[in-house]
């Protein structure tokens, strides 16, 4: 596995780079996020890669970040996207961007990925929700690591039916540390 790959810019065709690493060509794709934030050719830099291995190709992907690689990681695990979608929705939306998407449940704004259509926006929602890092407070919204490990309240409130959004919605002013039973009965307040 190519993990990581640090060389001089040869070539720059949106949306192929070619790395020289000690006289090896890396052709690698990357989203226009990274892209954009690439030096000049001539110049040295360093993407975190992700190899792909198909019937017919090995296809390297590149990427300007962990975070940006690990949400590409967790997009071609939601079927029916593969990894040049993958790359389509990084493209659109930064990492943090797609997380905010996926807690807030906007469907219009997965849409906007090109090739990303309704019913493939609702299976990202409903598949990566909770998987991406970021997005979550950026959105204003509750997290288990914000309250000391609260997963469990929200996990109470949806097996009484409440949607993510709302719970997480209705748990985010409950403090580190409320035991289950406290933190359920303020997230049901919270949502009269």
């Amino acid at each position: 596995m190519i993990g990581r790959l640090r060389g001089i810019v040869l070539e720059k065709n949106p949306p192929v780079v070619v790395l020289d690493v000690h006289g090896v060509g890396y052709e690698a794709q990357v989203s226009m996020q990274t892209f954009y934030t690439l030096p000049a050719v001539g110049e040295e830099t360093a993407l975190y890669t992700q190899l792909v291995v198909r019937e017919d190709a090995h296809l390297l992907f590149g990427f300007g970040t962990r975070e940006e690689r690990e949400t590409f990681r967790a997009l071609v695990k939601v079927s029916g996207i593969g990894a040049k979608s993958a790359l389509g929705i990084l493209s659109t939306l930064t990492s943090d961007e797609l997380a905010t998407a996926i807690a807030t449940e906007d469907i219009k704004r997965l849409t906007a990925a090109p090739g990303i259509g309704k019913k493939t926006a609702e299976r990202m929602a409903l598949e990566l929700r909770g998987k991406l890092s970021g997005g979550s407070n950026a959105a204003g919204l509750f997290t288990p690591e914000a309250a000391g490990g609260s997963e469990d309240i929200i996990n109470t409130l949806l097996a009484l039916g409440y949607t993510d959004k709302e719970a997480r919605t209705a748990c985010k002013d409950i403090p580190a540390g409320t035991d289950i039973s406290e933190g359920v009965r303020l997230a049901l307040k919270n949502m009269l």
